[in-house]
């Protein structure tokens, strides 16, 4: 199901001239508008909330305008630069959300988003990002969501909640019946020569025979509406920077097969690592766009662990996400974008002087791996230097680099740490003697030997937690192996001997392998 979501940024205009002014003074802001010359005249382009409040609507003279508002800051608008600022904000909603983005000038970015969402966990969460992230740079905001472009559009500016507005799979017609018919896109003067007739709500328009209506207003109006429902398609063509790498195949008969798709994307794969060569880098994620029959577009993402100009590789890795594309009726052009690119040097291949032999390639197994379920879900333990065990070990990306950080050889710890430690109770002598019998979990474990204890102290600089509430509180901890051959990392809380470096208490925080 195709998800689509629209960014309405209703002060676009004058928020950029805001952001480029910098810091704003003290108190409140002046209304701030842009106008533009008409026939000797200056005529009000875009309006801030502040002049919106006193009145001050686009259209409007400037001369009017400020006779409403004396202290009204007038700036001549930048249509261009408006346009140039919304293709830079939706390229950079194509770096973070979706591949497919594109400008809805003048006041809004789409974004498709099918097949993006979980990796946020849901909708949900991703329009709650954005929306955090655009109204953190002092852009004013409103989001929404729905399986058309037209819906998304419709509601994002009719539903102003302050809050992302998600319609459900197959709701498109119930959240457009009650908006207005201006929601559909369609010329001001049709609005309101339609609402002169009676029709206010789309609903009005849906239950309405159409051939009168397409007779008068031409096929314009039930376009947008086949649009918003669903009914007919509405493409949306992604924008790229012009600088990344970007590869085209226009098919002279459309396809449909997955053996069709992976002998055009080898063929892409060539090209555009053909491109990194000359440009002396390598690729770090791909996007692979496909432009079905009917105007949709489709797109996957796959990423590499280094950066890699392997033709067959990055083949390979296109050709496993084929799974999630929807030919439809058929293909008729793909696009093969190098999105992220790092510097890459030259490197010997190989020469009768070198052998053929070589070690797996520790990056190709990644990012089959990563591309396949998830980058978050491809990780790997490192040491971390800390006097807590708790704290000895962090998880990093499966090719980030070294830390320089190991563990002592002389001080071993278990190959299975239980975190958190688990409550045991525990027969020994005090102050420094090792346990003589445990139990954990409702089993009595006889200890034949053991080794300790090694004295640790808590960390008392960190904020929170027990060492900066205790800051006396120490651990002795003890290798302990039972009579069944069970090997164990046992600790007690506390010196043995003064009640302030801790409750005495028992806790198992590992096992031996």
């Amino acid at each position: 199901m195709r998800r689509v979501v629209s960014l309405y940024l209703p002060t676009w205009a004058t928020d950029r001239i805001r952001r480029r002014a910098g810091r704003p003074p003290e108190g409140e802001p002046a209304p701030l508008v842009t106008a533009l010359p008409d026939h000797g005249r200056r005529i009000i382009a875009d309006v801030d909330l502040a002049a919106r409040r006193l009145g001050i609507l686009p259209g409007m003279t400037v001369t009017r305008a400020r006779s409403m508002a004396p202290e009204l800051q007038v700036v001549d608008a930048d249509p261009e630069g408006d346009l140039e600022g919304l293709r830079r904000l939706a390229l950079w909603a194509g770096k973070r959300y979706s591949p497919v983005v594109a400008a809805d000038p003048p006041d809004g970015v789409w974004i498709d988003i099918t097949g993006c969402a979980h990796l946020y966990d849901g909708e949900a969460p991703m329009l709650k990002d954005m929306m955090r992230r655009i109204l953190a740079s002092g852009t004013a905001c409103q989001a929404a969501v729905a399986d058309t472009a037209g819906c998304a559009h419709a509601v994002a500016r009719m539903v102003p909640s302050g809050r992302p507005s998600i319609i459900e799979a197959n709701g498109a017609r119930k959240a457009l019946s009650i908006l207005p018919i201006s929601a559909l896109r369609i010329e001001p003067g049709v609005a309101d020569e339609l609402r002169r007739m009676g029709f206010d709500r789309v609903e009005q328009l849906i239950s309405q025979p159409r051939a009168p209506l397409a007779k008068r207003f031409g096929r314009q109006l039930y376009k947008r509406l086949d649009q918003a429902l669903g009914q007919l398609p509405e493409p949306i063509e992604p924008i790229f920077a012009a600088e990344v790498p970007r590869v085209r195949r226009g098919l002279l008969e459309p396809i449909g097969t997955a053996d069709a798709f992976t002998q055009v994307i080898g063929d892409l794969a060539g090209d555009i690592v053909g491109l990194m060569v000359k440009a002396g880098v390598g690729a770090r994620s791909l996007d692979l766009y496909f432009q079905r029959v009917d105007g949709h577009c489709q797109a996957v993402r796959v990423g590499t662990a280094t950066p890699t100009r392997d033709t067959k590789h990055l083949t390979k890795l296109l050709a496993q996400r084929l799974d999630t594309v929807d030919p439809g009726l058929g293909i008729e052009a793909m696009t093969l974008v190098a999105s992220l690119v790092q510097p890459m040097a030259a490197s010997q291949v190989g020469s009768i002087l070198t052998s053929d032999r070589r070690g797996p390639d520790l990056a190709a197994i990644v990012d089959t791996l990563a591309n396949r379920f998830g980058a978050r879900q491809l990780y790997r333990p490192q040491a971390h230097e800390s006097t807590m065990p708790e704290r000895g070990v962090k998880y990093v990306s499966a090719m980030a680099p070294s830390s320089g950080a190991a563990w002592d050889d002389d001080l071993p710890r278990p190959s299975r740490m239980i975190v958190p430690p688990e409550q045991v109770e525990v027969m020994a002598m005090v102050p420094d003697h090792p346990p003589a019998m445990f139990i954990w979990r409702g089993k009595r474990h006889r200890v034949a030997q053991a080794d300790g204890p090694e004295r640790l102290h808590g960390e008392w600089w960190r904020e929170g937690g027990h060492e900066a509430d205790n800051p006396q509180s120490v651990r002795d901890y003890f290798q302990i192996e039972t009579t069944t051959g069970g090997r164990y990392w046992l600790f007690r809380l506390g010196d043995g001997e003064r009640a302030s470096s801790g409750p005495m208490k028992w806790f198992i925080h590992g096992a031996f392998a």
